[in-house]
């Protein structure tokens, strides 16, 4: 049975490791106490990062995406498999890459914490088989799509460029509204013309509120994904603004 660490056990960090096959454990260092009641409530066992690094056959890094970076140098020289599973850039991940000495897994994760079925966890790299053998037949759903670093991570950020960057749109477009005195006209029309687009905007409003400051980081690598790629990436600059201001 495989040894499994998982860096860090935030909501998504933790619901992953609670389903994820082998003896699983987390560092507990400079966490906080609610990270530890997650960690305890999906069984996790702790140990210090250096004994985890020593004991783990792999690792998997869930972190808010300005934290990835932080997290493989804090992994740096470590030997077994490295899942970097965060939303980051196709160029941040071979930076991510560069940091550890073992075999290195791109990972996206696309839905929410797996409770239940809907989420994929899109993976890439020589030892994805590795990764997506931990959660084959759970909630959690492995899809290896290559040998190529940068892969996973390009299809997360691709998808999150929708389906966060029409939020940011949306939320901007109703506060121009507000300070221009026409929000209940806005509205209005919208029920006759855009049936529905009220309660996208109500949910945008509660996701952004809760979870917004971990998506400024990841609209900065969404827009540097979209300029490596040839194409415009102002929006999703202008999207990141918009969170930072929830």
């Amino acid at each position: 049975m495989a040894s499994v660490g998982v860096l860090h056990p935030g909501e998504m960090g933790a619901a992953v490791a609670a389903v994820a096959r082998g003896d699983v454990w987390w560092a507990p260092e400079g966490r906080s106490e609610a990270t530890a009641a997650r960690a305890r409530d999906a069984g996790l066992r702790p140990a210090p990062l250096p004994e985890l690094l020593g004991r783990c056959d792999v690792l998997i890094s869930i972190c808010p995406p300005h934290a990835a970076l932080d997290v493989a140098a804090a992994c740096a020289g470590y030997r077994g498999v490295y899942c970097d599973a965060n939303a980051i850039s196709p160029d941040s991940m071979s930076r991510v890459a560069g940091l550890v000495a073992g075999d290195v897994v791109d990972g996206g994760i696309v839905g929410g914490p797996p409770r239940m079925p809907g989420t994929r966890f899109y993976l890439s790299g020589g030892a994805a088989g590795e990764i997506g053998a931990l959660f084959a037949g759970t909630v959690l759903e492995p899809v290896v799509i290559g040998d190529e670093i940068g892969a996973a991570s390009a299809l997360k950020l691709c998808y999150a460029a929708w389906t966060k960057g029409s939020a940011a749109l949306l939320l901007t477009v109703a506060e121009a509204a507000e300070r221009l005195g026409l929000g209940e006209a806005l509205r209005a029309e919208w029920e006759r013309s855009q049936p529905g687009l009220a309660e996208q905007l109500a949910s945008a409003a509660r996701a952004a509120d809760a979870k917004g400051w971990r998506w400024v980081a990841e609209m900065r690598e969404i827009e540097s994904t979209l300029l490596a790629a040839g194409l415009p990436g102002g929006y999703h600059g202008a999207a990141a603004e918009t969170f930072e201001q929830r």
